[in-house]
């Protein structure tokens, strides 16, 4: 085995001596998950180049390295970087230089490379008048389009699902340790690997293709799946041996070059209603009615709690006026900005005082309200709260069936103006760095945050009922948040001071199983969750020498998963 120095000369001579950090003091942003996971890595590469990839990843496995794949490293489980010890030296290869989007069929699909984000992916779309398979939400946050679909991600749209493809053109380690390069896009791009990468990343193939119907490349048939509300199981989760196919749901156990996806009509006009309430049934009881009737199934419907929403009307509000005020497109750089000045902090040796949360937070107390006053009162007033998102062709029904679910004794029930609807759906995906910023202000939180994501069965009326009797003396807040009518939820929990925040987890994920719930919903499994069987067998054929994000699932980290 060649040693570190030699390696990372290869992979200098390959990438350019630019793309390789192979020190301590610029590496840690690579090797650092978003919410959790890190490790150490002998270098971080970032190519500039398809075929540059392919050699790259080609020299780390000759040099019997571990390979990581990670592009924006905006996942929450700590999948996309290093943690804890291997037997071998990692290499994390970077790819948000790898950019691209090429349009198939007038738009009808796109071909997307490595470092693509889904902001990109909108962006390019939306001339064309059409749509990705996800919105706002990790689109803010610049996660790749790749991403999403290695990790089964879900998301907002109802009728949509987890991001899915069986077309797709990635590398894999076989058993004999070789890498090979498959092409499963319904493209020809030629025989040699380098040959084929280049003609990819050219654009030199036909951008008209005769197989749109039986090429699956999205969640063909979730809407019914998520219409089911009587079914014992949930709509979608991570580990659904349905969506695991190939690149989809592959979690870094493949290098993965290029996805073809479909995309979507974009609704001339949308309509955003606001359902608060403190009886839970009643938004039970508007979903089953919702998704029973095909016309009525919304674009999204995202629920808040009480606590949640408050948590993210303070803690959530810089990062609410950034985005307001310039743009989704530009938090990313802000995002990587402010890392890099709680790096430098980190380095002088203030890396636990969280300079840069403790002077955003402090400018977001000096700044206006920034949410609508009546709004505002009726996240303090109401316990549930349901955003509702409607085309323009189900509105005169959506209000029709409000108005009758929904009379003035059992909540409120409020029709947005469009500005009023953008501010609601943005408070509402605040609420993804809020629990980030509430542990770096308060002392010793980081340590008492456990946070979950669960996918409830679709016929579980129960859903408000979040913590067992048993475990709730263990916790001081309890925040959740979700997609409500897919029943997938985010629970955030800030234990007390001194409780067993391992024993939490067990209880919790025994609760979710008995409850016949899988968790993770949408998340993964990262470094934090135990894959179960059929993910873990997924994960070992796709990936026999164990080369490729060894250990995901807390399954072996070993050569030959020895």
């Amino acid at each position: 085995m060649i040693s570190d120095a030699a390696l990372i000369r290869e992979l200098k001579a390959i990438a350019g001596t630019g793309q390789v950090i192979a020190d301590g003091r610029g590496i840690r942003r690579f090797t650092r998950g978003f919410r959790s996971g890190e490790g150490s890595a002998v270098a971080v590469v970032r190519p500039g180049s398809l075929v540059e990839l392919w050699r790259l990843a080609r020299a780390c496995v000759r040099a019997g390295r571990i390979i990581i794949l990670q592009a924006a490293n905006t996942g929450v489980t700590g999948g996309s970087t290093p943690d804890g010890v291997y037997d071998r030296g990692v290499v994390i290869l970077n790819t948000m230089r790898l950019k691209g989007v090429h349009m198939l069929n007038g738009g009808a699909q796109v071909l997307c490379l490595p470092g693509t984000t889904l902001q990109e992916l909108e962006r390019e779309l939306r001339s064309l008048q059409r749509e990705s398979h996800s919105e706002m939400g990790s689109t803010w946050l610049s996660a790749s389009v790749i991403g999403g679909v290695c990790n089964s991600s879900g998301g907002v749209l109802v009728r949509r699902g987890p991001a899915y493809t069986e077309a797709a053109l990635y590398a894999q380690v076989d058993e004999t340790g070789d890498l090979r390069l498959v092409n499963e896009l319904g493209m020809d791009l030629g025989r040699d690997p380098e040959e084929q990468l280049e003609s990819l990343e050219r654009g030199e193939f036909f951008r008209v293709l005769n197989d749109l119907h039986v090429r699956v490349c999205s969640a063909h048939g979730y809407l019914e799946q998520v219409r089911d509300v009587d079914a014992h199981s949930p709509a979608r989760f991570n580990a659904d041996p349905r969506y695991l196919n190939g690149a989809s749901g592959s979690a870094g156990r493949l290098i993965v070059f290029a996805v073809r996806l479909d995309t979507f009509p974009r609704p001339a006009t949308t309509h955003v209603f606001h359902l608060a309430t403190d009886d839970p049934g009643v938004l039970t009881d508007i979903r089953r009615r919702m998704l029973g009737e095909a016309a009525l199934v919304p674009i999204s419907a995202e629920y808040m709690h009480r606590d949640m929403f408050q948590m993210a009307a303070r803690y959530g509000k810089d990062t609410f006026i950034a985005v307001w005020m310039l743009g989704a497109s530009r938090l990313g750089p802000l995002l990587r900005f402010k890392e890099a000045v709680d790096g430098l902090a980190s380095r002088l040796g203030l890396g636990r005082v969280h300079l840069t949360d403790h002077l955003l937070q402090g400018f977001s107390k000096l700044a206006p309200p920034h949410l609508p006053e009546a709004f505002r009162e009726r996240g303090e007033r109401y316990a549930h709260h349901l955003f509702l998102k409607v085309d323009g062709e189900q509105l005169g029904a959506a209000r029709a069936l409000l108005s009758d679910m929904m009379p003035p004794l059992k909540g409120a029930c409020h029709e947005f103006t469009p500005e009023e609807g953008k501010k609601a759906f943005l408070h509402r995906f605040t609420a993804a760095c809020v629990t980030n910023r509430y542990t770096a202000l308060v002392k010793e939180a980081e340590d008492r945050l456990v946070g979950l994501d669960v996918a409830l069965r679709r016929n579980d009326k129960a859903w408000w009922y979040v913590l067992p009797d048993h475990l709730k003396a263990m916790v001081e807040h309890t925040l959740v948040y979700g997609h409500f009518f897919c029943h997938v939820f985010h629970q955030d929990f800030i234990l007390k001071k001194g409780a067993d925040a391992a024993a939490f987890r067990r209880g919790m994920l025994a609760h979710y199983a008995a409850r016949g719930a899988e968790c993770p919903g949408e998340c993964n499994v990262g470094q934090v969750h135990k894959a179960k069987p059929e993910l873990a067998a997924f994960y070992r054929k796709l990936d026999p020498t164990n080369t490729l994000n060894p250990g995901l699932g807390k399954t072996s980290r070993n050569k030959d998963w020895k």
